[in-house]
């Protein structure tokens, strides 16, 4: 930084975040017991930055009070936000009722809470355990003091038993279930080159309508660079107008989604992808029961960079007509790391995984990728 920095000056202290009156008192500090030169002895300018950390302890103390304060008053309003939003946990108002008929602070209202619950639940009393030895431990003072108005008497060795009788079982809440147990399009994961490839004819692009129309990712013009991808299905999804295909020589009219979603189920998809703003994807999610379930389900997010880099994979996997993918004994998924030898002999097997950044321990023997044949003729010869 070529920005000097004068301690001395509060407005420096400001611009970095302190609040005025911190700033003031420091600045103070800094110049009542400046810095001594540098060829002072150490002994010397030691004793001037104590004298310094002295006049800034009252300081430091009202931020540590200052910042208990502001985590009491954060606390406090998100549970009375709780209680206003019709929370059913009774400590939530008992926090409220300690700090209000008793006047206890956070912690001690939440210990009061409990101790409160605890005695109206019909279970034993446990006081929170000491914070610090040597200092008051008002927590456990004011647990005791909520147990005992909950109906508790720890005395009575009777109690738990009588009060484990009369405790009344809250009713349990209803979880309404989910109209469907598949994850909507909004969560779907982002495109990877892990998933098998599949042709075009059985692969799904939703495509927002604001992208169509805009082309600033230019998803289209990516497409169209593909070979096969004619066959390649298309709907727009639009936050007014929702779900349609982008093609209508199918004859299905816009808004009839019984006609799309029989179309969409007759197709037998493999790959569907979604490219869609916020308010296009919260359209989709109430439209996603005319999708198909299909082996795999994506979405772009992020950065258009992001989005552009992972619909380039998502391409990638896309088949044309006489094109082959990973044929015979390779398998996509490990390609996808790296690259797979697999020789079969005797009906036994045996693999060989190289990646581009790493290498492979094979019988003892470190190897990388441009050894893989020589290993892989070593191995056939020991099998």
């Amino acid at each position: 930084m070529t920005e000097t920095f004068d301690p001395a000056d509060a407005a420096c202290w400001i611009a970095r975040g302190r609040p005025p009156h911190h700033a003031h008192a420091i600045a103070d500090a800094w110049r009542t017991f400046p810095d001594l030169p540098i060829g002072t002895p150490l002994e010397a300018r030691m004793v001037r930055t104590r004298e310094r950390t002295a006049m800034l302890k009252p300081l430091h103390e009202q931020i540590a009070q200052e910042g208990e304060q502001r985590r009491q008053a954060t606390n406090f309003a998100f549970v009375e936000r709780k209680v206003a939003e019709g929370s059913t946990d009774s400590r939530d108002a008992g926090i409220l009722y300690a700090r209000n008929v008793h006047g206890y602070d956070w912690d001690d209202a939440v210990a009061w809470a409990y101790g409160n619950y605890a005695a109206r639940a019909g279970w034993e009393a446990r006081p929170p355990s000491r914070t610090r030895l040597g200092e008051p431990d008002r927590r456990r003072g004011a647990y005791n003091q909520g147990f005992l108005d909950g109906g508790g008497q720890p005395d009575d060795i009777f109690d738990v038993a009588r009060r484990s009788l009369t405790a009344v079982t809250p009713a349990p809440a209803k979880v309404a279930s989910p109209s469907s147990s598949r994850p909507l399009p909004s969560q779907w994961p982002s495109p990877a080159d892990l998933p098998a490839p599949a042709s075009w004819h059985r692969r799904l692009l939703i495509l927002g309508a604001s992208e169509y129309s805009a082309g600033t990712l230019g998803i289209l013009a990516m497409l169209h660079e593909r070979p096969g991808h004619e066959e390649t299905t298309i709907c727009l999804i639009a936050a007014e107008r929702g779900l349609y295909l982008l093609s209508e020589a199918n004859g299905i009219a816009s808004g009839d989604d019984k006609a799309l979603r029989d179309y969409l189920w007759q197709r037998d998809y493999t790959d569907i992808v979604a490219i869609a703003s916020e308010a296009e994807f919260a359209r989709l999610d109430a439209a996603a029961p005319i999708l198909p379930l299909v082996r795999t389900m994506e979405r772009t997010r992020n950065s258009l960079l992001q989005q552009r880099a992972q619909f380039r994979l998502w391409i990638a996997r896309g088949r044309a007509p006489g094109e082959q993918f990973a044929a015979g004994h390779i398998r996509w998924s490990k390609m996808a790391a790296g690259r797979l030898c697999c020789i079969t002999r005797d009906r036994r097997k045996i693999m060989i995984t190289c990646n581009y950044y790493a290498t492979r321990t094979v019988l003892g023997v470190p190897i990388c990728e441009k050894r893989l044949r020589i290993a892989a003729r070593t191995l056939s010869s020991v099998i």
